[in-house]
């Protein structure tokens, strides 16, 4: 005040109203409410009482009590009654009072020195007694009385000696800290020292050049600070502009002088706001703000264009967690955000599909934390959404009916199971059920306006607990309501209380209170039922004065019972009791107090007796765990596994982050050594404000103030310009963070590497464990590596040793590795070991893809020959495993290396490429075509042309053809010796996928190892390893055809439980004549059917010996590529479901029997995947292009298909053919008939059929005989030699990329060729070709 005279107002409450809209009281009064009066805001009278001059400007006053304290500018104290009298009490002159650095020595201290000195700013802090002052000279203090009179000699001050820029003073009462704004920017934070009085410093609130390097140091100073009413929170702004937003102990909230609050969408900077004066509003929901104009720094010339005229009253809306509140949600897992007249949940969980409503646009968040908020694993491990951190919440809407006389929400409490809510506001409760969507009030309005609630209220099971005062009985009660009964007094369990309670928490099934008289009560809680009502009793148990430990009852944060005790269960006397509720946990102005059981007695067990009623043990004095506490979380639930950090005690310490009180555990339940501590506090510093902590989940949930530009919305710059424009739109963004990494190191660095190992292994099945290992590995080498000055006892090789103990080892070493800057590789590597020593790890591990990781490292340490050697044998394993998009990658790799491009090595990509598993991709790039006519080939299936491209595809590109490079020369020689190998092993699927995903050119490779690695060297061994590979069943004769009435050329029937296979069932609706052959169809893989009626008759008369097989594969064979063909023929037919009754009926329209129905099924079944079908003919065409007719002939056998045989005889006359090979055919072909033989007579049937061909074979080898002369099928074969012709035709053809026209055209030469040979006395083989292609 500019004025030297002083007024005292009377403000006195008048009859009328004035407004419509309701000003609640405060709604700690308790008097009788007034509902009806109380929905209008009362007309307010002011009259003057008294002027009193005091002769010098006021710089400040404040109330103490019942008396008004003016500081005026002349250095003078005045003591003023509020009736306007001094009551002869003289005016304190600061120069008389003393002031020392503490009290200790205050008789001693020095007085004020100068005549001007005077009071520029001072606030009074009640649960300190005594002001907290800034004299105009910048130095700050705190004056105390000594006895309860404020005389000029019984005032004396202490202050600290460093500040000397203090520019204003905020006082916090319940954590009884003084907030010193500086000129130079920062705020300084005082406390006092309970022994000596004197000011100690706390912490300090401050901006760093990290954070804000632009700002850091150019705010100017302090202008204005003030703490919240709930005393959570400081918000502070400086006198060039800005708002930031702090917890009590200095974690950083919000600030307005970065990121969206100063710059627009376009980069410009914004005039920060400047602010002339603020005040919290109720419940510290709002923030009232008198704003200036532009903020520019008064040494620089302001623009007028840039100056933004700016509103006079602003208002900021602020939600807050409900910690802040009601701080007994801190034993629970879910964490609830509150507002006015919402509540925002975390909506991460299936069962919250609704849309959360966001916040009004201009909104600013205290950060604040919601976890899921009804999983029914709630007290489960959290799911992924749970920890990833996201924007969308759930808000609760509370009910309007409650908030129009109940405003605004004072406390908020939310169940285990996240699904129901209570809240309290002016009188009253409601809760709500986020199930049913629901509100439940007080059906009576009396019954909530008579209650007001005062120390919070919690969930138990389906009860709420609650504290309240109850105004027509003026008694202070603590009562429980149920939840699913109606709200009403009636059905509430209601007790006495002897004081008001101030905290009220539960554990297990015992309620905590403290209450105003300084003391705590122990109740127990029980479930009743009485009759149809379903209740909770309560019963006092215990009661712990505390007031010898606690100067006022409003210091007092958060009460807590707990089963932490400073003895681990390990040692207690009587070890069922580790989880009872072993102690208290207080809370007393950020200074945590704990109270065991006093165990150190006698302990008597009554057996049986009732735990309820057995007497408790008394507590032990208080002990002081911790400083700076804000916030504490502890959990009643027990897990063996991860004892260490469910029997932890968790602290949030403001800016000096969290603090872990762990439990140490011996290995294997040894007795603990006496002179080891049972527990450590461990400290360390996190990312974000904790507001939960997931206990299972080594996870600390929070959340940040996240903002949104939408000045780009407005073209014109005046609308640009405007305020609620420039301030961004707020939004709340959930975080969480890892915080296990931080513990283990602390471990580790105080030598408990055992402790660290039990932690780690308990927590080793987590999804992000590895990403903890690579972090607590990052970080330690980041500042190790990066100091300044020598360590004399580095950290990082204790860390790599405990890294070793897991598997991850090595990735985790490599990952940290690529994520960090080249120049610190030699320290990492110098405490890990040797990158080639890891290497080689990797490859005998078969890890190659860390292996691949560990090859970049080594070919940025070492020199190319190094890195190229290295390469070959990871490209040669790769190979061998078939890992081919590692192949790639190491192709380009080893390319790079011999271009002379290794000093950036190639990055690898991410993109996904062609899977092995689906076959031959590489086919799908080949242009086949397989038309062919009956005069030029005439017992051939395929005539391949001369279009066999390489693939257009990424894999093919990559050849070029510089075959002067010599690195290409060089991985050509590994592919090649590579695919000698897999050729000498008969690995043909594994060359197949080899050649395909790798461009491989296979063609001209065979054609130059025809006579060497492409020379099939065992007939019979091939043959084993194909049926192996491609899964292919054996051919087998059925048992049943010994006993066949069909012997000797007749049908042969199997056992009756072939008789209904599904497998025969598109038979019956393929169209039936002679000019089938040239009917294009494209039905799944069964191409066509190409013979007449006649010919059905008489080929499916010949051929049931292959029916057993139909079984075989179904038992034995687990892939279900062994059955596909037997099953995936439904695609073409009208009983997919198998009625049989329709069967039979088409069974006589077709005239086949069900012997036929038996074989054809039976054929179908002894056919391998489909898959495999498709790649075996796709292998031919290779080895048919590429001359190699041994293999030609061995998938011919495979494939049972004497067509292929055919073709291959073909190739033998008309074309020069090696002899050598001929001869190797030819002893191979006897070679495996005499396997067959012995071994597996399931191929004597078709070895019948072709012996003709080989007979040719035997003539082309010693004569040379023209291919003209050949025939391919003779009279009077035998059963057996026919049987598996069906088979073997109808799998010949192609799955549907083959013409149909050329199946038809061979079968109908061979028929006519059959036809002119066959007998009357063996009608079924007339038809000898039965050609149906099944592909």
């Amino acid at each position: 005040m500019a004025t030297s005279c002083f007024f005292i107002l009377h403000l006195q409450e008048g009859t009328n109203t004035f407004m419509n809209q309701c000003i609640p009281r405060s709604p700690q009064m308790k008097g009788t409410p007034h509902f009806k009066e109380e929905q209008c805001a009362p007309a307010l009278n002011l009259e003057m009482r008294k002027i009193l001059d005091l002769q010098a400007p006021v710089m400040s006053l404040q109330s103490v009590l019942e008396d008004l304290l003016v500081a005026t500018s002349d250095g003078l104290l005045h003591l003023i009654h509020w009736e306007g009298m001094t009551n002869g009490r003289k005016s304190i002159n600061l120069c008389t009072v003393p002031f020392s650095v503490d009290l200790q020595s205050s008789r001693a201290g020095s007085f004020l020195g100068f005549a001007d000195v005077h009071i520029r700013d001072m606030e009074y802090c009640a649960t300190l007694d005594g002001f907290a002052v800034v004299f105009n000279d910048g130095k700050v203090g705190f004056i105390t009385p000594v006895s309860s009179r404020y005389t000029a000699e019984q005032l004396h001050g202490v202050w600290p000696q460093d500040v000397v820029d203090g520019t204003c003073v905020a006082v916090n009462n319940k954590y009884r800290l003084m907030a010193f704004g500086c000129a130079s920017g920062c705020v300084q934070v005082y406390t006092i020292d309970n022994t000596t009085g004197a000011m100690l410093l706390s912490h300090k609130l401050e901006l760093t050049a990290k954070q804000y390097p632009d700002i850091w140091n150019k705010t100017g100073a302090v202008k204005l600070v003030r703490w919240s009413p709930d005393n959570s929170v400081v918000i502070v702004t400086w006198e060039y502009g800005g708002l930031s937003l702090w917890s009590v102990f200095g974690a950083q909230l919000i600030c307005t002088l970065g990121g969206d609050f100063a710059y627009r969408s376009d980069g410009t900077k914004k005039d920060p706001l400047k602010i002339n004066s603020m005040s919290w509003g109720a419940e510290g929901y709002h923030l009232w703000v008198i704003s200036g104009f532009g903020s520019q720094n008064t040494e620089i010339e302001p623009d007028p264009k840039n100056i933004v005229k700016q509103p006079g009253i602003l208002l900021f809306q602020f939600i807050k967690s409900v910690l802040t509140v009601n701080p007994c949600m801190s034993n629970q897992e879910q964490v609830l955000l509150q507002g006015e007249d919402r509540l925002y949940l975390n909506c991460g969980e299936a069962s919250q599909t609704q849309n959360p409503r966001s916040s009004s646009a201009h909104s600013e968040h205290k950060p604040s934390q919601e976890k899921s908020s009804f999983a029914d694993g709630g007290l489960e491990s959290q799911g992924l959404s749970t920890l990833l951190g996201h924007r969308h919440w759930h808000v609760v809407q509370i009910s309007s009916t409650y908030l129009e006389s109940n405003w605004p929400i004072r406390f908020s409490a939310i169940d285990k199971l996240g699904q129901n809510i209570a809240v309290v506001g002016k009188f009253g409760f409601a809760h709500y059920s986020l199930l049913t969507k629901k509100w439940k009030l007080f059906g009576n309005i009396t019954q909530e306006q008579n209650m007001i609630v005062t120390g919070g209220l919690a969930w138990w099971n389906d009860f709420i607990v609650l504290a309240c005062y109850n105004i027509n009985d003026r008694q202070e009660e603590l009562r429980v309501y149920l939840r699913t009964s109606n709200l009403d007094n009636a059905f509430a369990h209601v007790i006495k209380a002897q004081a008001e309670t101030l905290l009220l928490s539960v554990f297990r099934d015992m309620v905590i209170v403290f209450r105003a008289d300084c003391s705590i009560c122990l109740y127990s809680i029980e479930r009743k039922s009485d009759g149809p009502n379903t209740t909770a009793g309560i019963q006092v148990l215990q009661e712990v004065s505390m007031s010898r430990y606690i100067p006022h009852p409003f210091l007092v944060v958060s009460v807590t019972l707990t089963s932490v005790s400073t003895e681990n269960g390990i040692t207690l006397k009587v070890p069922q009791q580790a989880c009872d509720a072993e102690s208290i946990m207080l809370n007393l102005a950020g200074q945590l107090i704990m109270m065991q059981r006093d165990r150190s007695g006698p302990q008597i067990r009554e057996k049986g007796s009732n735990p309820n009623q057995r007497k408790l043990l008394p507590f032990c004095p208080p002990v002081v765990l911790a400083q700076s506490v804000e916030n504490v979380w502890t959990t009643c639930r027990a897990n063996k596994q991860k004892r260490h950090l469910l029997e932890a005690l968790w602290l949030s310490c403001g800016g000096a982050g969290m603090k872990v009180w762990l439990p140490l555990f011996p290995r294997d339940h040894r007795k603990p050594h006496s002179f080891l501590s049972q527990r450590i506090m461990l400290p360390f510093h996190i990312n974000i404000y904790p507001l939960a902590v997931l206990f299972e989940d080594a996870l600390v949930l929070g959340a940040v103030n996240d903002t949104l530009l939408y000045d780009s919305l407005y073209a014109r710059n005046s609308a640009r310009d405007q305020l609620e424009v420039l301030f961004p739109f707020c939004v709340v963004e959930r975080t969480s963070q890892i915080y296990l990494h931080h513990i283990l190191r602390q471990l580790l660095l105080r030598n408990l590497g055992e402790q660290a190992l039990l932690l780690a292994q308990s927590c080793s099945t987590l999804p992000y464990f590895p990403h903890v290992l690579e972090l607590m590995l990052h970080e330690v080498l980041e500042e190790e590596a990066t100091s300044r000055e020598p360590i004399p006892d580095p950290l990082l090789p204790t860390v790599a040793k405990f890294i070793t103990e897991f598997p991850l080892f090595l990735q985790t070493v490599v990952h940290c590795a690529r994520k960090t800057e080249y120049a610190l590789w030699n320290y990492l590597f110098a405490a890990v070991g040797n990158p080639k020593d890891l290497f080689e790890e990797c490859l005998m591990a078969q890890d190659l893809d860390t292996a691949a990781s560990y090859l970049i490292i080594l070919q940025n340490m070492e020199v190319p020959a190094v890195s190229r050697q290295h390469a070959t044998l990871l490209f040669n394993t790769a190979l061998e495993q078939g890992k081919w998009d590692l192949c790639r990658h190491m192709i380009r790799f080893l390319k790079a290396i011999g271009s002379g491009e290794s000093e950036t090595p190639p990055s690898t990509p991410t993109a996904q490429e062609p899977s092995s598993s689906g076959g031959f991709e590489f086919f799908r790039n080949r242009s086949i075509s397989l038309s062919q006519s009956a005069e030029n080939v005439p017992a051939s299936k395929f005539n391949l042309q001369k279009t066999l491209s390489m693939p257009s595809g990424p894999s093919g590109k990559r050849w070029s053809k510089d075959s002067d490079c010599a690195e290409n020369m060089y991985i050509d020689m590994m592919l090649w010796r590579h695919a000698r190998r897999l050729l000498e092993e008969v690995r043909l699927k594994d060359l197949g996928c080899f050649a395909a995903q790798l461009g491989f050119e296979l063609i001209s490779w065979l054609c130059k190892e025809r006579t060497r690695a492409a020379r099939v060297d065992n007939f019979v061994i091939a043959l084993k390893r194909l049926h192996k590979d491609f899964l292919w069943p054996l051919p087998i004769i059925p048992a049943s055809s010994i006993n066949s009435p069909f012997k000797n050329g007749k049908f042969r029937t199997v056992g009756e439980q072939l008789l209904k296979s599904q497998a025969a069932d598109p038979f019956l609706n393929l169209e039936i004549d002679a000019g089938v052959a040239k009917v294009q169809r494209s039905q799944s893989w069964l191409s066509n059917i190409g013979p007449t009626h006649h010919e059905i008759d008489t080929a499916s008369s010949h051929e049931p010996q292959m029916q057993d097989a139909f079984l075989s594969p179904l038992s034995n064979k687990g892939d279900e590529c062994s059955i596909g063909s037997a099953t995936d023929l439904t695609e073409s037919s009208s009983m997919v479901d198998g009625d049989w009754t329709v069967v039979d009926e088409n069974f006589s329209t077709l005239s086949l029997t069900q012997s036929e129905l038996e074989h054809i099924s039976m054929e179908l079944a002894s056919k391998g995947p489909h898959k495999s079908q498709v790649q075996l003919r796709y292998l031919l065409h290779i080895f048919l292009e590429a001359g190699c007719l041994d293999w030609c002939i061995v998938i011919g056998l495979i494939l049972r298909e004497s067509s292929v045989i055919n073709q291959i005889l073909v190739i033998m006359q008309s074309s020069e053919v090696d002899g050598e090979m001929l001869q190797n055919i030819k002893m191979g072909l006897h070679a495996v008939d005499r396997w067959a033989s012995t071994d597996c007579p399931g191929y004597k049937p078709f070895l019948n059929i072709i012996k003709p061909q080989l007979q040719k074979l035997s003539e082309i080898t010693e004569e040379q005989v023209q291919p003209e002369a050949f025939q391919p099928i003779t009279v009077g074969k035998t059963l057996e030699q026919t049987s598996p012709r069906t088979e073997e035709s109808r799998s010949s053809s192609g799955h549907g990329s083959i013409p149909q026209g050329e199946v038809g055209g061979s079968s109908m030469v061979i028929r006519k060729e059959e036809d002119t040979t066959q007998t009357e006395e063996e009608p079924p083989f007339q038809d000898g070709t039965y050609d149906c292609s099944v592909s």
